[in-house]
């Protein structure tokens, strides 16, 4: 119960995460309009699998800090609720979604291969600051260091797979411009509920921490 516990609200926190437009939220829209469904399915699946790498860092990563010094493992922690409250007010005061008109050229009417669309999406997401901030500070804040590493690394399979289901569920409504548009016009109010989340949980967090 203890770690379904801790998953849940691990995946609480992520599922607002991932849905904040970023620059894996670009390279699938880019790919929906440009190559289809498909291939923005398959680039979505990379970016799981670069979740997995992630993950295998982190956890390998915080063992030795926990190791080494309960302090310095403190301190990320608390960076941790610092990040989630600086994503949520950055959020909450975007105005809207910033999504350009994708231009398409001839070298883009190319059909692409699964395995580029799988490198794309891997080297997107394993480049992207957001998920490498998540996984240094998030991670250790919401999960606890003495859960064994199989366990956390399930976490990571969990995580992955809504990440892939995610973009899917992107990939599929995006290729139907009527749909992309009203989702690109709610963008402001999208962004404020999301915001608000992450500052809730931010704040909450701190809280539990100040009780430890």
């Amino acid at each position: 119960m203890q770690y379904i516990l801790e998953f849940l609200g691990l995946m609480a926190v992520f599922s607002i995460f991932i849905v904040m437009p970023g620059a894996d939220f670009a390279v699938i829209l880019r790919q929906s309009i440009v190559h289809g469904r498909r291939a923005a399915i398959m680039t979505g699946l990379g970016m799981g699998f670069s979740l997995l790498f992630h993950i295998s860092y982190t956890i390998l990563g915080l063992g030795l800090i926990v190791s080494q010094s309960l302090v310095l493992f403190s301190l990320i922690k608390w960076a941790g609720v610092a990040y989630l409250v600086y994503l949520g007010i950055k959020s909450f005061r975007q105005p809207g979604f910033q999504v350009k008109e994708v231009e398409i050229t001839e070298e883009d009417r190319k059909p692409v291969s699964v395995w580029r669309c799988l490198a794309t999406g891997f080297i997107t997401n394993a480049l992207n600051p957001k998920p490498v901030l998540f996984f240094l500070s998030l991670f250790s804040t919401l999960v606890h260091h003495d859960t064994p590493a199989l366990i956390q690394f399930s976490y990571g399979i969990g995580m992955a797979t809504a990440l892939v289901a995610w973009f899917a569920g992107v990939s599929t409504f995006f290729t139907v411009k009527p749909v992309r548009d009203r989702f690109i016009a709610s963008g402001k109010w999208f962004n404020r509920i999301t915001g608000a989340a992450l500052v809730g949980f931010g704040i909450r967090l701190a809280l539990a921490r100040a009780t430890d």
